[in-house]
């Protein structure tokens, strides 16, 4: 049986993934620095599906990410997937920012991959086996006004996923990012109706993905051969 590690994994899109792996069979430790009820909530509904740890904690701290990567090794042995899907959003004037919120936003976005990344290659590369799928956003490739800091996290998260994909490919490790447009999770629910409609009309599908959606494509590019490397795929309904 295989064994994932997930991070954001309390709500929206991570919690959508978690529940589509547990049904697949896969062990869980599965990880929110948000909200510890919903986590654990979420560990002992998907408890009757599979095995599951839920470990509480910022991922973008560097002692968290190591203890995902021990408990993962400790209770099952291997860890054959890492998904890095915490996240969170600013929308303001980048002249407006404080320099807490950046770092927040930084730590949560792009620190977080480093540290899990960094403590799950080791187990990795010494069984030759792995694949590493970091969630982005369209506005990592094009940038979106009023969300310059979180435009350059997944920019960043981007250019890591493409440079790490080739470091790992020797050792059969594939790295991977989805590039995510707008899905109908919590944090775009800051829009109002109006503009939930106006953003509806420029996307050519008419409208937002659901995270069910959204997990089952992750679970299909985790499920691709490994040679897909490199790579990041774009999940937006056509609206870049």
């Amino acid at each position: 049986m295989k064994t994932a590690i997930i991070t954001g994994a309390s709500r929206g899109i991570g919690y959508a993934i978690a529940r589509l792996y547990a049904k697949k069979g896969w062990n869980l430790i599965i990880n929110s620095g948000h909200n510890e009820q919903a986590l654990f909530d979420t560990a002992r509904e998907l408890s009757s599906l599979t095995q599951i740890e839920a470990c509480f904690g910022n991922a973008g701290d560097e002692a968290t990410a190591f203890r995902l990567a021990q408990i993962a090794q400790n209770r099952f042995g291997q860890i054959d997937l890492l998904i890095n899907n915490a996240g969170i959003s600013h929308i303001g004037l980048l002249s407006e920012m404080t320099s807490a919120q950046w770092h927040t936003l930084m730590q949560t976005n792009l620190d977080s991959v480093f540290y899990t990344c960094r403590a799950v290659i080791p187990s990795m590369v010494h069984r030759h086996q792995g694949k590493i799928l970091n969630i982005s956003s369209v506005w990592g490739e094009v940038g979106a006004s009023c969300e310059a800091a979180y435009s350059a996290s997944k920019g960043a998260v981007n250019a890591l996923t493409k440079a790490l994909a080739k470091e790992l490919a020797p050792s059969d490790i594939s790295v991977n990012a989805v590039s995510f447009g707008v899905i109908d999770t919590e944090m775009n629910r800051c829009f109002t109706e109006e503009e939930r409609r106006t953003l509806m009309e420029e996307i050519p599908f008419g409208r937002f993905a659901s995270p069910e959606e959204a997990a089952e494509f992750c679970y299909q590019v985790t499920e691709s051969p490994s040679y897909l490397t490199g790579q990041i795929l774009r999940f937006d309904g056509g609206w870049i």
